[in-house]
This record gives C-alpha cells, structure tokens and sequence, in this order.
C-alpha cells in the first residue's frame, strides 16, 4: 500500500492519498488546502474517491479544486453531509474564515465496503467529534491494516468534543465499540499529527475508554 501525507493549511491538517501501488487508483482523505498540492502528490493515477472523515472547514478547502481537476466523487457519512455545505456547518465562521465544499456525491454508512484497485476499504461510524464522525479502515493483500482516523483519534489525544455537535460520551463509545476491538497492529493515520498504532495509544492515550467493553473479541 502507498500513503502519502500532505500537510495542509494554517491547522496543520494530514491530507491522506491512498493507492494500492499496483497501479490502482488514488483515494483522497481529507482534502484539507492546496488542491495543487495534492494533485502533484496524485500525478498520474486516478482519483477514485474523495473521503471525508468530517466536515469542519479544516478537511475540506481543496474539495472543489480535486472535483474541477479529477471528476471523482465526494463521499462524507450523511449525519455530516448538510454541514458541508455552509460556512456555519463546517465551523469556519467560528475562526473567522468562510470555507464550504460542493454537495457530497455518495452518503456513507456504518460498515459500508467499497474497493480500489487490490484496496479493501470499510467505514467505521465515530460519532463524537462530529455526528458524521467516520474512520476509515484500509487493508491490501499483505501488512497490518491501516486506519485512517480523522479527529476521532490522535497520537496520546482524542478529538474535541466541545464544538457544535460534540458529545464527549459518543466519542468514548466511537473508540470502545470501533477501534479498541482492532489488531494492535493497525496503524492508524490521523487528522493531525504522527501516525500511530492501535496497540500503543491502548497502552499510554489517556483518553482510550478501559474496561470490559474494550475487549477484543
């Protein structure tokens, strides 16, 4: 599998492009600024998909200028999907911006599966951050799953729950129910910040929900 991690905007945003270096086509994650950027990081492969783990203004500035450029479809789970649209949906307004996207193309669900190229892709539901929360989790034919994670889950963080539409407990419940249950193994590609593993933020996120709940199966 190729990651590539573009790191965009006055946020510091990971924009994700995703392929199964077999010449398949690219996913985009998260397309936070600089469409040039990313289309330069794209080159020559198809745009499959564009994800978005969220609508807050921060994953999304470059969607349009991706769409103009490629013609792939915008996906963002449907408790998300009316905020897309306003600068007062993604929170924009609240830092004095004034930042929307285009009308998602595809509604995603919990559990959905869709593919590119020899990637197997499958949507996890985080509610918490947003409504409309979701993980992307990632596997090919070989090595540790990947789990693109938006702002439900960081480096030793959780993301925040105090903007409209947060709820601390949905959160907690996101990351008991969807990703503790993951192999310690997966490597998880956030929002902002480092990558890492499922295993090490059990061990040391002070935030990861402990308990009977937690157990893996």
């Amino acid at each position: 599998m190729r990651v590539d991690r573009l790191v965009l905007g006055d946020l510091d945003t990971n924009c994700w492009v995703v392929s199964d270096d077999a010449g398949g086509p690219a996913i985009v994650i998260d397309p936070a600024d600089d469409g040039a950027a990313i289309l330069r990081c794209v080159g020559t492969r198809d745009v499959a998909l564009i994800v978005l783990t969220h609508a807050h203004f921060d994953h999304i500035g470059a969607v349009e200028r991706l769409v103009e450029a490629t013609d792939a479809q915008v996906a963002i789970h449907a408790f998300d999907a009316a905020d897309l649209v306003t600068a007062e949906g993604t929170g924009s307004l609240v830092f004095g911006y004034d930042v929307s996207a285009p009308a998602a193309d595809r509604l995603l669900s919990d559990g959905e599966r869709f593919s590119a190229g020899q990637l197997d892709c499958e949507v996890l539901h985080t509610p918490g951050h947003t409504p409309g929360g979701i993980c992307l989790l990632v596997r090919d034919t070989s090595g540790p799953p990947h789990l693109f994670s938006g702002d439900t889950l960081f480096a030793g963080s959780v993301g925040r729950t105090d903007f409209r539409g947060g709820d601390a407990r949905a959160l907690s419940r996101s990351i008991a129910e969807r990703l503790a249950p993951l192999a310690p193994e997966t490597i998880v590609h956030p929002g902002h910040g480092p990558d890492t593993t499922i295993g090490r933020e059990e061990r040391a996120n002070f935030f990861w929900p402990r308990g009977t709940d937690t157990a893996r199966p």
